[in-house]
């Protein structure tokens, strides 16, 4: 789910060192009720299943419960939802946790206040029939976009089985470009994910050689805010986070409802979208707090900020070691636990 990298880490930051993130007042305290009367903050998210539920939130009149002014803005192209936060056109945006490192890497104070799912098998490298196994990548050509998720699932599969990034031949091209150049026969493999993956698996044969669901907590997506909105409109982020977990209870007591706009959302069928549901665990508020506790395992934000650090240093996406200290921001998805006792 990251884009390319090199050129456009140089535009962010000079984006990062030349724009300040503007932002409005507080609204009433969390759980008021009241109409919200703030500037809108504008939250992006693109096509992912675990960030459509957001549309869910718009459509059933969440955000409005909540007492939260929020304007959705949808991005066709993911970078360019990253490109938004950075440059300060958005308050908040869905995103990646390779994503937000690389920006925080860049210069931008970003914060990561909610984990809104797992990759469970919606993010796969998907090959040509005449692959069999792991080891028989080497030397084959394998498309994917440089530093996103899908190259890091790459790189954790080829580790697995012994081998390295450079005993590949990467392509690197959008994920959507690679999609379509995959199912049309050009290369021998894809990492691409859902709704993406759907498309490549219409060339004949192919088949995912290796998913996300082999790597437990490799790849988790979350709610990311401007360090600016979460220090200036504490309350407001509280509401949003609120409105998440209670678009998820809605969608579980209202599932063919919400299926109905996410799969619209999605630009698929209800019956494909269906095949979306188990690659992608959307989490509890047991599971959301659990992940921000320090731990030793890649279900931890902790250790998994570590993991992918080393990656994106490794393959030089970033220049120097990540401090992570300031990267997330667990105290709202504790106050919501908190009401909930």
């Amino acid at each position: 789910m990251i884009k390319t990298r090199k050129s456009w880490l140089i535009l962010l930051m000079v984006v990062v060192a030349a724009l300040a993130v503007g932002c409005g007042t507080a609204t009433a305290p969390t759980g008021s009720g009241t109409a919200p009367t703030s500037k809108p903050i504008k939250l992006g998210f693109s096509a992912w299943p675990g960030w459509f539920p957001w549309q869910v939130a718009e459509d059933a009149g969440i955000f409005k419960q909540a007492g939260v002014n929020v304007e959705l803005v949808w991005f066709e192209g993911y970078l360019d939802s990253i490109n938004a936060l950075t440059a300060g056109q958005l308050d908040a945006n869905s995103q990646t946790l390779n994503d937000t490192l690389t920006s925080v890497a860049a210069g931008a104070d970003q914060r990561v206040v909610l984990v809104n799912d797992n990759s469970t098998g919606n993010d796969q490298i998907i090959v040509d029939k005449s692959i069999t196994s792991v080891a028989g990548l080497k030397g084959k050509s394998i498309g994917v976009e440089a530093g996103v998720v899908d190259h890091f699932l790459l790189a954790l599969g080829l580790q697995k089985a012994g081998l390295k990034l450079s005993d590949v031949n990467i392509v690197n091209l959008e994920t959507g470009a690679a999609s379509a150049a995959f199912a049309a026969g050009q290369m021998d493999g894809v990492g691409v994910f859902a709704p993406f993956t759907t498309q490549a698996l219409k060339r004949s044969g192919s088949y995912p050689l290796l998913t996300s669901k082999e790597f437990p907590g490799a790849i988790p997506d979350h709610l990311v805010v401007t360090g600016t909105l979460g220090k200036e409109r504490p309350a407001d982020v509280q509401k949003l986070v609120d409105a998440w977990f209670m678009t998820v209870d809605y969608i579980k007591a209202n599932p063919q409802k919400a299926q109905a706009i996410m799969a619209k959302r999605a630009g698929v069928s209800e019956a494909e979208y269906k095949e979306y549901d188990a690659g992608t665990t959307i989490f509890s508020l047991q599971q959301n707090a659990s992940a921000f506790e320090a731990g030793n395992d890649m279900t931890r934000l902790n250790f998994a900020a570590q993991e992918v650090g080393k990656f994106l240093l490794d393959n030089k996406f970033i220049e120097k070691p990540l401090d992570i200290s300031q990267v997330f921001d667990p105290r709202f998805v504790r106050a919501y636990a908190d009401k909930k006792r």
